[in-house]
């Protein structure tokens, strides 16, 4: 089993490139673009409070922001609904194919030879005769419609 997983992980990193480095350099980068930012938007702040008033600079910086985050929310929102839809899609494709996958069809084949074919119409006939009885039994008879005030 161990094998088995030391093998899916090195596949992964082969695809990926992941591993502590490469972490270690993402983490180093967002820090400094965090600390970027910051010096951007106070110098920002300080360019907007001489041309106009603090309180001004202020609420013009917070308004860029709440614009940044609702954009970056409907975008968030967008992307989420066209995953699930394309996970939806890919579902029913699946659940159409599957049936038809080569490896599925050997082996109802090898199945089919060794139980014998005759056999397997005649519990395929008796699985579907059971399922029917079963359905019609499971279904709750109403009682007819009456009018309460005739």
């Amino acid at each position: 089993m161990g094998d088995w997983l030391q093998h899916i992980a090195l596949k992964a990193k082969s695809r990926t490139g992941f591993g502590p480095g490469l972490v270690a350099c993402v983490l180093i980068a967002t820090l400094s673009l965090a600390i970027a930012l910051g010096f951007l938007c106070v110098a920002l702040f300080v360019w907007l409070s001489n041309r106009y008033d603090a309180v001004a600079a202020g609420l013009i910086l917070a308004g860029i922001f709440l614009l940044i985050a609702i954009l970056a929310g409907v975008a968030g929102l967008l992307a989420r609904l066209r995953n699930m839809e394309r996970a939806r899609r890919e579902l029913a494709a699946r659940s159409q194919a599957s049936w038809l996958d080569p490896k599925f069809l050997a082996v109802g084949v090898e199945i089919g030879r060794a139980i014998g074919w005759r056999r397997i119409i005649t519990l395929a006939a008796f699985g579907l005769f059971a399922a029917g009885l079963g359905k019609e039994w499971s279904e709750t008879k109403k009682p007819e419609g009456r009018d309460p005030d005739a």
